[in-house]
């Protein structure tokens, strides 16, 4: 795997530089994943907040994603989308270094609404880094090598997630509380830093090297006649006129599901089970090392069965994760819960991201995946305020197992009407 990974004997030569550089990125973003932004609604939580703040880390995010996400798609239109993408991630990503000193400047209290703020902040280059970087993946690796490519940051992912996190967990439980965060979160922005680096040397492949779009893509494109008011323009509603409307709608579908049990799983692990950092990120660690064997197996079930099928009962497969949680009153339950989640996130992770962009438009790209973005940040916004909001009436373990069910029905409505 480290001999392809890196020498690429089978890949042409003018594909390999940005293939290395999407590998390096991907394995950087592990080591922010697996410290900083891996242990933040922990550190919320362990700083007092509610299930209400620690919804509003990701909400605050999803509006600003939701207010800029149009605009963003028509700005990235008019640039290189490599320059623009390196730009935007190196602005998103300061804010990691923002959380650092934050145990020096604020009480609990401040330092909660502090992180809500830099949230804030952070999500308008993230806005333009998540609509373009899909866009930039699409046009730096040619559709037939997009599995592979995927299969193998998800790898890289697993990796230095792992590490990261069973070294960030050993350091949390070593070091004061809250100099341990601190740490842990200036190695997490090291990461996002490098991440950034290898960002800036990824570019799009000349036209000639990618397929031309297809008929049907094509009149996707063109499917209403009639012309855009300028507004209308402006928004782009023409894409909801498309069929491209029912991939948004059964991935609102998707991420909807998935939001409202998030903000959920570090208040059920503080709070009910009461595990430690070190457990906690020993737990995140099983996850991607059963990510890590599912990203392996990637490219084959991605070769037998297409991106949406695996999309769509990945989805529904995601819902053990949550149901396995609610009924969990010992450490081991929660691992088990980690090493299923992670095997099947390696299948959904792998897939969902191909599949949307089977269906998106090769000449028309940052528009149709600015609608996309509105919609996952949609639901990030909905659900990271509904989901603590319903545990508070029903229950954290109803919450859970409803929510879990609400998988299933997601996964099923992708692959009926995907």
């Amino acid at each position: 795997m480290l001999k392809n990974l890196f020498h690429q004997a089978d890949i042409p030569a003018e594909y390999r530089s940005n293939f290395i550089h999407l590998y390096f990125d991907m394995g950087w973003f592990g080591v922010l994943s697996g410290s900083a932004v891996n242990f933040l609604n922990v550190y919320a939580a362990r700083l007092g907040a509610t299930g209400l703040q620690i919804g509003l880390l990701a909400a605050v995010s999803a509006v600003m994603n939701l207010i800029f996400a149009m605009p963003a798609g028509r700005w990235l239109e008019q640039r290189p989308i490599g320059k623009a993408v390196f730009w935007t991630s190196v602005f998103y990503r300061l804010g990691f270094a923002l959380w650092i000193p934050l145990p020096w400047l604020f009480g609990n209290e401040g330092q909660i609404w502090a992180l809500i703020l830099i949230a804030l902040y952070m999500g308008i280059p993230l806005t333009a880094l998540a609509v373009g970087f899909n866009a930039l993946f699409a046009e730096a690796v040619p559709i037939n090598y997009r599995a592979q490519v995927a299969g193998t940051r998800n790898i890289l992912l697993s990796v230095t997630f792992m590490l990261t996190s069973i070294i960030s967990g050993y350091l949390l439980d070593h070091l004061a509380f809250p100099m341990g965060y601190q740490v842990v979160f200036a190695i997490g922005f090291f990461g996002a830093a490098m991440s950034s680096v290898h960002l800036f040397f990824v570019r799009p492949l000349n036209k000639e090297a990618t397929p031309p779009p297809s008929i049907p893509q094509l009149a996707t494109v063109n499917k209403n006649p009639s012309i855009p008011r300028p507004w209308q323009a402006a928004l782009r509603l023409d894409i909801w006129q498309t069929e491209y409307r029912n991939h948004l709608l059964v991935l609102l579908g998707f991420h909807l599901s998935q939001y409202l049990a998030i903000p959920l799983f570090s208040i059920f692990l503080v709070d009910h089970l009461h595990l430690s950092d070190d457990t906690i990120g020993l737990g995140t660690a099983f996850f991607y090392l059963a990510m890590l064997i599912g990203s392996m197996q990637l490219r084959q079930i991605v070769n037998r069965i297409g991106h949406k099928t695996l999309t769509g009962w990945g989805v529904a497969g995601m819902a053990l994760y949550p149901i396995v949680i609610a009924f969990s009153t010992q450490a081991w339950h929660y691992y088990v819960a980690s090493l299923i989640g992670g095997f099947v996130w390696a299948m959904v992770g792998g897939a969902y991201a191909n599949y949307l962009l089977e269906h998106t438009p090769i000449n028309d790209r940052p528009s149709h995946l600015a609608w996309y973005n509105v919609v996952l940040n949609a639901a990030i916004l909905f659900g990271s305020l509904a989901g603590p909001a319903i545990a508070n009436v029903t229950g954290i373990v109803v919450a859970l197992f409803v929510f879990g069910i609400l998988r299933i029905l997601a996964g099923m409505a992708i692959l009926k009407w995907g």
